[in-house]
């Protein structure tokens, strides 16, 4: 009989929806000793598959699920294709659970603390507003012609720093951009498994930067995948649209 797991953490990446289930990669650090003559472990990555009823009655969401700590207990499975499955180890969740989060209470006193200095200096500007109009009204007209110059620095600010976000950024080497539903992967590729530890790291890449770490090598009039199949399964992991490439006869 299977032996059964139990997990702690939250999901290192987005949550994949399926027609009965939904999926998501999580880790766990190993143990910080071990036997004389065996090497020490890192980190075990896991593929976790849900149920959509039993993930819906927990309310976690595609954005809470990456935030939460969660308990997953279940078996392991070794039958999930390598494309859905990019942990090192699958997991069939029996029980998935959210754990309270410590700093919840923290965060809730300190926003309570912020509140009240809010209301505070609210009321403060109200008395100072008044006491304001009370004066003459050269004074006033003085002060009016201030605020306008001290709110135009900041707004200016942000419309020039706009267009800066808006820049694509790609990995060197970066010869075209293509969609990824156009890239064909050969069944040599479908029948290998890359290393998962590598795989994570690159999945880290995507979640710092936004974009991959070195584009994908492709034929130019096929569209076939020729090199970079780990990075091919990190842009489907990550749901990216379109993914860089270099045509293999300009690599």
């Amino acid at each position: 009989m299977p032996h059964k797991m139990t997990i702690t953490g939250s999901a290192t990446g987005p949550l994949r929806e399926y027609d009965r289930y939904v999926a998501f990669d999580m880790r766990e650090k190993g143990s910080p000793a071990a036997p004389k003559g065996l090497k020490k472990s890192t980190f075990i990555s896991y593929t976790v598959f849900v149920a959509k009823k039993a993930f819906n009655k927990t309310g976690l969401t595609k954005k809470s699920i990456m935030h939460e700590k969660i308990l997953v207990q279940g078996e392991p499975t070794l039958d999930i294709p390598i494309d859905e499955c990019p942990g090192e180890i699958g997991i069939i969740c029996f029980q998935i659970t959210v754990l309270p989060n410590k700093n919840d209470k923290e965060s809730n006193e300190s926003n309570d603390k912020k509140e009240a200095k809010q209301e505070a200096s609210k009321a403060q500007q109200e008395v100072a507003a008044t006491k304001q109009a009370e004066k003459p009204e050269p004074v006033a007209k003085e002060a009016n012609t201030v605020q306008p110059e001290v709110n135009e620095t900041p707004v200016q600010e942000k419309k020039a720093a706009q267009p800066k976000k808006q820049q694509a950024i790609q990995p060197k080497g970066t010869k075209d951009v293509v969609s990824f539903d156009d890239i064909i992967v050969p069944e040599a590729f479908l029948k290998t498994r890359p290393n998962p530890v590598k795989t994570e790291e690159v999945i880290e890449f995507v979640k710092r930067t936004g974009h991959l770490d070195k584009p994908l090598t492709i034929e130019k009039e096929s569209k076939v995948l020729k090199d970079g199949y780990r990075r091919y399964i990190v842009a489907k992991t990550m749901k990216m649209d379109n993914v860089p490439v270099v045509y293999d006869n300009q690599k």
